[in-house]
């Protein structure tokens, strides 16, 4: 934002933010939000239904279709465990190829991220295992905090759908194939041993 290429942004826990007000991103979303209502409704008269949020976003979903989006976090996983996995993972992605079934999803690549800064050339590694499959769908893997109060994994996992007839289902029930395959590949019961995650977003 500083080097005047990005204007807006999001992140992975819905938040949104531009160049003219920094790390506030709730006001950001709150005021973008209100924005786009009051020009749906300009045109109202007193007493009329009024446009609402969740009109605008049936409507969106409608014309572009849904992204569904959960992550899985696990906190304070004992270290060891949850390095095997990531290791575990990066060995699995950098052997997978285009094509590869994943139940009934067909890969179309995986690998271990990494970004490079279009501003300063700078490139951070190990960012995230990423399988990415032929319809869009992908699940990522990715490790933080490995100190001692232990380690937090996160499983991202997101999937388009194009059918208007399933896009008010929850993303729970929408993406329960993805998320089973997900902890399937990982083994992360095995390596973690953990049930259930510690938060769902």
């Amino acid at each position: 934002m500083d080097a005047g290429k990005l204007s807006i942004c999001g992140e992975e826990s819905f938040g949104t933010g531009s160049d003219h007000i920094r790390e506030k991103d709730g006001i950001w979303a709150v005021l973008a939000w209100l924005s786009i209502i009051a020009y749906r409704n300009k045109e109202k008269k007193v007493g009329e239904t009024l446009v609402s949020v969740s009109n605008v976003v049936k409507e969106h979903w409608a014309t572009f279709g849904r992204n569904f989006f959960s992550r899985y976090d696990y906190e304070e996983c004992e270290s060891e465990g949850a390095n095997k996995m990531v290791e575990y993972l990066r060995d699995l992605a950098s052997k997978s190829k285009q094509g590869d079934s994943y139940g009934e999803y067909v890969l179309q690549f995986a690998d271990d991220f990494s970004y490079k800064d279009p501003v300063d050339g700078s490139v951070v590694t190990k960012q995230g295992v990423r399988f990415v499959f032929s319809d869009g769908s992908r699940i990522i893997f990715r490790l933080s905090g490995t100190g001692s109060a232990g380690a937090t994994v996160r499983v991202y996992i997101e999937q388009f759908e194009p059918d208007a007839s399933k896009h008010e289902l929850d993303a729970q029930v929408a993406l329960k194939p993805l998320i089973d395959l997900a902890l399937s590949v990982s083994k992360l019961k095995d390596f973690t041993g953990r049930e259930k995650p510690t938060v769902i977003t």
